[in-house]
């Protein structure tokens, strides 16, 4: 069943979300040759603490880390552990935070220190556009397969391909609730939007071919393939108009 949050719900899902986004961010900042994934989770995990939240992602069906870092070839889900960061990484940080019974959502890869080829920003580039894709489409009056097919049309006409194991989903007092959310498929189909739903919108791209592998620790997920790979994803309101994006930082003042 899928949940319309009321303005009062909606309030602490954007507090939330501007602190998730703000550990996105500090997150970003970490991400340089040198440093160890554990490293840079312990210390979002530390800040997201010190803004009386949680990180909802500890716990979560065993999981054991505040967030998920995958590096390179991995996709999603990576377990932080002992490895060394290296210049021209592609680094995926994917996280959750929760507020006062409410979560915000929100991912995107980082390049570490110098990129190792052009072809690696492109793939960052297409990757987080096709967000913005999809999100054209975040409308009251369009369905969920509107995103989907404007995610899948926008990557594949840039060379690349949209990973299909794995999608985006509704969130609100859950971390993933009804409806799912993929990046590929044909326009018209699923729940219709309406103002009150909140979903996340996150591409999961592949420099070659969608195929992807799960480690044995039940957590990693790989390109089949071995190929780069990026991820980007925000939480997102459906209102009457324009969507809003939730996880976004707090306004400096």
């Amino acid at each position: 069943m899928i949940r319309l949050k009321s303005p009062r719900e909606i309030e602490k899902m954007r507090r939330a979300g501007q602190i998730a986004a703000a550990a996105r961010e500090l997150a970003g900042k970490l991400i340089v040759p040198g440093a160890t994934t554990q490293e840079i989770d312990k210390k979002v995990e530390a800040f997201i603490r010190s803004q009386n939240a949680i990180p909802t992602c500890i716990g979560y069906c065993g999981y054991p880390a505040a967030t998920c870092i995958s590096v390179n070839d991995g996709v999603i889900h990576g377990i932080p552990g002992k490895r060394v960061i290296r210049d021209g990484d592609l680094v995926k940080i994917d996280l959750d935070v929760g507020f006062e019974g409410y979560i915000g959502d929100c991912a995107a890869t980082f390049i570490a220190g110098k990129a190792r080829c052009d072809e690696d920003v492109r793939l960052l580039s297409i990757t987080r556009q096709a967000f913005y894709e999809g999100l054209k489409y975040a409308r009251p009056g369009y369905r969920v397969s509107d995103i989907s097919a404007a995610v899948q049309r926008f990557v594949e006409e840039n060379g690349f391909s949209v990973i299909r194991d794995y999608v985006g989903h509704g969130v609100g007092k859950e971390m993933h609730e009804e409806p799912e959310v993929p990046n590929f498929g044909r326009p018209g189909h699923g729940a219709r939007l309406v103002k009150g739903m909140t979903i996340c919108i996150e591409p999961m791209v592949a420099a070659g071919d969608w195929p992807v592998k799960v480690l044995k620790d039940g957590w990693t997920v790989l390109t089949r393939d071995g190929s780069m790979a990026a991820h980007y994803e925000n939480t997102v309101l459906i209102t009457d108009g324009e969507p809003e994006i939730l996880t976004v930082p707090e306004p400096e003042v």
